[in-house]
């Protein structure tokens, strides 16, 4: 696939992009100058971002080797995707079993610019790139490379990992994920993780005045009470809804000792029965 179409004047490089941020707390180099200063101003407000940055990928690892491991899963939907760290989604779950098909989907310009990186596929399995919108689950749900790639009647793993806490409630996120688990079969997974200020209210108080009074849009973290709709109607996998380095850790598990104020975040699996 090449991302056709594309024109680096869709990348606006004069403002943050929280995408192009996450990459820079991540440590990677896909950022401009106006992200890195956008970042270290969250930083100097929140130093546990970088904690959570990281705790949240190293979830995303795990879920995965558990849902090829014990699910048996072979087919993931990731929206949200971002820009393309290593090891990605499909290269954990094809290197446990080579046969797995991943599609891939995202709205931002730039990650359409670093597609390529996403669809290096095993020979057994595929991967494919949809350029979409999480908020109009129709382009995801009806875009011909989804089922030329995926069997709906088959279960798949959506995987929608720190995205909607960029969303905010106007755009009615939790019958967005409603409507993308309608269409999966039974025996299919959710797996999702989401910024919350339940461990930390004060400094999630202190970001959004920093947002304010930058002119910054901020995001929508959301309670534990208010992420739990995300799952209804779903059969959580144990330990259900936790901070992400306290769902199923491992023994070599990095961050092992980060606290729940530092990560800040909540992650859980669950089965659509």
């Amino acid at each position: 696939m090449t991302a056709q179409g594309f024109s680096a004047d869709d990348i606006d490089t004069s403002r943050p992009h929280s995408a192009r941020m996450y990459d820079y707390f991540l440590g990677g180099k896909t950022n401009y100058e106006a992200d890195i200063k956008g970042a270290e101003a969250v930083i100097a407000g929140w130093p546990g971002v970088l904690t959570g940055a990281r705790v949240n990928r190293a979830f995303m690892h795990r879920a995965t080797r558990w849902l090829v491991r014990e699910a048996g899963i072979r087919q993931f939907l990731d929206i949200g995707t971002g820009i393309p760290t290593e090891p990605n989604l499909h290269q954990v779950a094809q290197g446990l079993a080579p046969e797995v098909r991943v599609v891939y989907a995202d709205n931002d310009p730039i990650v359409l610019r670093y597609a390529q990186a996403l669809l290096r596929s095993t020979p057994e399995g595929r991967t494919a790139y949809l350029h979409a919108d999480v908020t109009e689950p129709d382009t995801i749900l009806g875009h011909p490379e989804l089922h030329e790639t995926l069997d709906l009647s088959r279960p798949v793993a959506l995987s929608l990992n720190a995205v909607f806490h960029y969303i905010g409630d106007e755009k009615k996120p939790h019958e967005v994920v409603a409507k993308l688990v309608d269409a999966l079969a039974p025996g299919s997974y959710l797996t999702l993780t989401h910024c919350t200020p339940d461990f930390d209210p004060e400094t999630w108080r202190r970001l959004h005045e920093m947002a304010a009074g930058a002119n910054s849009p901020m995001g929508r973290e959301r309670t534990k009470e208010e992420i739990l709709p995300f799952f209804e109607g779903l059969e959580f996998v144990e330990p259900g809804l936790v901070p992400p380095h306290r769902w199923r850790p491992e023994p070599d598990q990095p961050l092992a000792d980060a606290t729940d104020a530092e990560v800040s975040l909540y992650a859980g699996v669950a089965r659509k029965p």
